[in-house]
Formats: C-alpha cells, structure tokens, sequence
C-alpha cells in the first residue's frame, strides 16, 4: 500500500509518520487525524532552557544544568500520566528546533482507551503556566520517525530536520522508570491460571 508513503499525492507522508508537518493547514496533502491510537502528542510541552535562555539570568546553561532540567521535567510528566491514565509503554520529547516539532513530547499507552482518556482530561489543564495542547497521534513506530542519520551523529540538518531528534534522558533515570513499571507488573500478577489467561485475551484486543 501507498497510503501515507511519498508516493502517496493524497494523504501527507510527515503528518502519518511523525504526527506533524512543517506546513500546518497550509499543507497541500490531508492529514488524517486519528480516531483512536495508542499515542497521544503534546505540543511544544517541553521548554527547553537553551532556547528560553532570556529566563536564565546570564543567559548560559551548562550540559549538567540542561539535563538536570530536561530529567526533572520527564520524571514528572511521565509518572504523573502513568499514575493517573494507566501504563506507558514510552516517552519521547523531541529535541528539534522547527516550529511543527520542538519541545513536543510523544507518550505511547499500552491501551488505546487510556490514551484517549488522557488527551480528554489533558485539554482543560495547564502546565508551566500554558494551556495544554493534547492530540491523539498517528505515529505507533517511533524507528520510522527518528532520523536515522542524526542517531549516527551524521544529520546535516541540524535542529531543523523534519524527522525526530529524540533528547536521551539520563541512565538512571531510564533504570529507575523501567525498574518501576516492573515492579508494577510483579505487584499485579496474579497466581490463578485462569484469571492470566483470561487476562492474555484480553490483552490480545488492543
């Protein structure tokens, strides 16, 4: 299938692939918003400091400071999501600089109903003093988003790249979220043959 492919003349390839395109409305090709995914975006959610550096007073950030920062922000939203609309599978902020893709972060749910959930209640909050702006998004596949040749250290594009250019967060931090979800897992595992196997169906439905 040519759907949502570059030789596809109808639906727009960026939009499917990324869940943004740098033309916004003004794009010549449709972007099919989805109905239900298991993703949801939040625009420009993270405020990077190095680009906010008029709210620093010497307006410097050192790489200890700016990933301080960038981890702090990403503990609290994604245990906060985990805690209140159910299990994540992953988190990614994005590190680019173009207007359609920085500072947006991108939760994938493990259920499709949890992420519609979230995007419901996140629509009347605010955050850092900003409104919210949540969307289901059409990326599932986080591989064929990222740019390949930034992940070799190779992109020549620089922030502007219309593919994602994930910002890592600390080792610790991804142990000590990992570590968590399972011992969530450990908790809720129960002994009964049945009652898992009946839960495996239901697991198969999502």
């Amino acid at each position: 299938s040519i759907f949502g492919t570059e030789k596809d003349k109808v639906n727009c390839s960026f939009y499917f692939k990324i869940g943004a395109c740098r033309h916004g409305d003004r794009c010549s090709r449709l972007h099919n918003k989805p109905t239900f995914s298991q993703t949801i975006m939040l625009q420009g959610l993270y405020q990077n400091p190095q680009i906010n550096n008029c709210a620093v007073p010497n307006g410097e950030v050192s790489d200890l400071e700016m990933q301080e920062h960038y981890d702090e922000f990403f503990e609290e939203v994604f245990t906060e999501l985990e805690d209140k609309y159910g299990d994540i599978e992953e988190m990614n902020v994005c590190d680019n600089l173009g207007d359609h893709l920085v500072g947006n972060v991108y939760i994938k749910f493990h259920k499709e109903e949890d992420a519609e959930k979230a995007v419901n209640d996140l629509n009347n909050r605010w955050f850092n003093g900003q409104p919210i702006h949540a969307e289901l998004s059409p990326v599932t596949d986080f591989r064929e988003a990222c740019c390949r040749q930034y992940e070799m250290g190779e992109c020549t594009r620089g922030g502007f790249c219309n593919f994602m250019h994930l910002k890592p967060i600390s080792r610790d931090l991804r142990r000590k979220l990992y570590g968590r979800r399972k011992e969530k897992k450990h908790r809720s595992r129960s002994p009964p043959t049945r009652r898992r196997r009946s839960r495996s169906r239901e697991q198969r439905r999502y």
